[in-house]
């Protein structure tokens, strides 16, 4: 459940740092140059985590096998969000990671 909280909240950076989908998640008209490396940066770190994470639970094999479905349902589901309610991706986001952190505590 992390690793998919991870990648949903990558591909949401990721996408919050486009001109276009930030202003339409945030309301703002511009984005900054400084903000648009911070979100991309972000993004790319939080994709990595999630690799990260399912490598060392998997193995490389098994590990990258899932992180590729995973970025797909995670990129799907942003998708749909940014469609139809766009201003709910950040909070979806924290949800997310609310329950990544809560399942893998729980599960330790």
């Amino acid at each position: 459940m992390m690793a998919f909280a991870l990648a949903y909240s990558g591909f949401t950076a990721l996408c919050t740092a486009m001109a276009r989908h930030h202003e339409q998640i945030l309301g703002r008209r511009a984005v900054t140059p400084r903000r648009r490396r911070l979100l991309s940066g972000l993004g790319f770190l939080l994709l990595a985590a999630a690799l990260a994470s399912l490598v060392l639970a998997e193995g490389w094999g098994m590990g990258t096998l899932l992180w590729l479905g995973l970025l797909t349902a995670a990129a799907n589901l942003l998708v749909l969000s940014v469609c139809y309610m766009p201003r709910a991706a950040p909070a979806i986001s924290a949800g997310f990671l609310v329950l990544g952190l809560v399942s893998t505590l729980a599960g330790a």
